[in-house]
């Protein structure tokens, strides 16, 4: 299954959007297992969003929750280092946010700040931190993963 790159100029500065080609099942959730190697999970829906997370307050599995902006500086220095998470822990969900596109999402979670982490479990907000603090944010993944 491949993607369709599409490279757009707006105020000055690249964007980038990827289509994937329509996908047969209406399962987001059976669609993003099949796409391989764990990535860092993104919604741009809310609906698809909320289904997910619903399919996720009955497992035991830590769920890492980025919520950011394509323009914020501190978001920005903590995309790399969010990935390797992601790599390092396989046995963590990783998720990345944008607030612009899912307003009513950031805002039922209260989000004030960005870059703002918040780790699930089972459905339960078990920690949170705000602003770029790689080593904060690293030692809660390690110590809420189990």
């Amino acid at each position: 299954m491949g993607a369709e790159v599409s490279r757009n100029h707006a105020f000055g500065q690249n964007s980038y959007h990827v289509a994937y080609p329509k996908r047969q099942d209406s399962n987001p959730v059976a669609f993003l297992k099949k796409q391989g190697p764990k990535p860092v999970l993104t919604f741009h829906k809310s609906s698809e969003w909320r289904a997910y997370f619903e399919t996720t307050k009955s497992s035991k599995k830590l769920i890492v929750i980025d919520f950011g902006a394509a323009w914020c500086g501190p978001c920005r220095v903590m995309e790399p280092f969010y990935k390797e998470l992601a790599t390092k822990f396989p046995d963590v969900e990783f998720v990345k946010l944008d607030v612009d596109e899912l307003m009513d999402v950031a805002d039922e979670w209260e989000i004030q700040a960005m870059p703002t982490f918040i780790l699930v479990k089972q459905g339960r907000v078990v920690e949170k931190v705000v602003g770029a603090r790689k080593d904060d944010l690293a030692m809660k993944v390690e110590k809420y993963r189990l």
